[in-house]
């Protein structure tokens, strides 16, 4: 039988202070309301919350009608992953493409930027940067989150951002501790499991962490990944061996520990959600990013009864939960200070995305390829999307071609089939081929071989990681698929 906790009693509000749920809507529904006054100290923006910037620093105003210093999150990575504009694709390239210029300056700038437009709608605590080392290319959910494979570039521009972002009194969050580059499964669906010895660890995977924490960046996330190396039987989230004796004691982290989403399969499938719950604070979590699935007061309230009961039990020590509060806490009242700081005002940058996005573009030419002087037909290779991406956000270049090539028409394919029927669709026009990771998906390779075949003067243009040699008349490499690099893409194509 489940016995509910209510009231306001200290071990309460510790077990609410250590939630980061989600909710549904575009205002703040009177629950959330109730549990900020309960002691709630954070809350979880995702896309469903938001239509436009006004909308949401309304939003992030009723909930701090409640309670001054809340902690406001969002999975705000820019790039291919974005919640607040997550209807028509960012104005800043992600870490890729900032990877593939390799300024940090730039990344240090671009991360100013964003801060600043976070702060303006009322979100203080961003879920970014990915400090992950790309060093397996067919990684299936990192890719072009992450800064590249080279870990020194992977440390400093992880370094770059969080002092970039954190200026704007937004608090950064590196993720996904202790690194999830080296994975070939995707921990939405799944544990995936990092076979690395430990020097290869210390050497690659840790430092951008080191970087960051010098850096000094207020919160790391925790990965869903089982590091043999580390803990043989639990995946970091829920491993003291990596939160507590790795993280704090090892490298002298002080901050704020956050779960990646605790619904994502490898945590609810294998453990249970309250369970689950339960073993990350004891291991040395802060704070339970909740709510990408699950966004209902039944959620919050059956994690509040779960961790209270957890203390109450002796299954988790009431000491742990009162330090994980103290720390989100902590926090809160940070963000809450540098927002009336007059220092804290940061002058606008409004063009730095797109100019970030135009230096990542890379454009190799055939010898004897004809320019792109006319309309042409937009041929996008849709792969399925990863669900931390998720399939909302619009990409490619056909849009901004329409735009600059009048008479352009465009056409979405996927499958084995994808080649023919984007040669049918042309009916005899020039085509530009729009592929994201073609390394990764026979089907597009085949359909790229197809076109090619057809017409040498066929456009590729990649916006996933180039791992494919370039190929075609005019071979356009984005680094990502941000609205800002379709951007881009589309001027390279019609200045050949």
């Amino acid at each position: 039988m489940t016995t509910f906790t209510t009231g306001t009693d200290t071990l309460t509000r510790d077990a609410l202070a250590v939630l980061q749920p989600g909710f549904a809507g575009t205002t703040a529904p009177d629950w959330v309301r109730r549990r900020v006054g309960e002691g709630l100290a954070s809350v979880a923006l995702f896309g469903r919350n938001v239509t436009t910037a006004e909308q949401v620093t309304a939003l992030t105003a009723q909930l701090r009608a409640e309670r001054d210093d809340l902690l406001v999150a969002i999975d705000e990575e820019s790039g291919d992953v974005t919640r607040l504009e997550v209807r028509t694709g960012s104005s800043f390239p992600g870490n890729h493409a900032l990877g593939a210029v390799d300024d940090t300056d730039l990344t240090r700038g671009v991360a100013r930027e964003l801060g600043r437009r976070l702060a303006e709608c009322g979100v203080n605590f961003n879920w970014a940067p990915s400090a992950d080392v790309n060093a397996n290319p067919d990684n299936p959910v990192i890719g072009v989150r992450s800064f590249g494979g080279d870990t020194a570039l992977v440390a400093r521009h992880t370094a770059a951002y969080v002092e970039g972002l954190q200026s704007t009194g937004v608090a950064a969050c590196t993720k996904h501790f202790p690194g999830h580059g080296d994975t070939g499964v995707d921990s939405h669906h799944a544990i995936p499991h990092i076979d690395l010895d430990a020097t290869t660890l210390h050497e690659r995977e840790l430092q951008p962490f080191r970087a960051a924490i010098a850096a000094g960046t207020r919160a790391v996330m925790s990965a869903h990944i089982r590091v043999p190396v580390l803990d043989p039987d639990r995946p970091a989230t829920l491993s003291r061996r990596i939160l507590t004796d790795l993280l704090r004691g090892e490298l002298g982290y002080e901050g704020l520990i956050v779960t990646d989403g605790m619904e994502m399969r490898a945590i609810s499938g294998a453990y249970g959600l309250e369970h689950g719950v339960v073993l990350a604070i004891a291991a040395g979590a802060d704070a339970i990013c909740v709510g990408g699935g699950l966004c209902d007061e039944g959620t919050v309230q059956s994690l509040q009864d779960a961790l209270v009961g957890a203390v109450r039990s002796g299954e988790l020590s009431e000491e742990r939960l009162a330090d994980a509060a103290a720390r989100v806490r902590a926090l809160a009242a940070w963000t809450a200070d540098v927002r009336r700081s007059p220092d804290a005002t940061v002058r606008p940058e409004p063009e730095i995305g797109l100019t970030a996005a135009r230096r990542a573009t890379t454009v190799t030419r055939a010898r004897g390829s004809a320019p792109v002087t006319g309309p042409v037909y937009v041929a996008t290779f849709n792969p399925e999307a990863n669900i931390a991406v998720g399939d909302e956000t619009p990409w490619g270049v056909g849009a901004e071609l329409e735009r600059l090539l009048p008479g352009t028409s465009t056409g979405s394919f996927t499958g084995p089939d994808a080649g023919d029927e984007a040669l049918k669709a042309a009916a005899g026009r020039r085509v530009v081929a729009v592929v994201r990771d073609e390394h990764r998906h026979p089907w597009m390779r085949t359909a790229l071989d197809t076109l090619l075949a057809a017409d040498q003067d066929t456009v590729v243009v990649e916006m996933g990681v180039p791992q494919s040699a370039p190929r075609g008349a005019l071979h356009i490499a984005t680094y990502g698929a941000a609205r800002v690099c379709g951007v881009a893409a589309a001027e390279a194509v019609v200045e050949g």
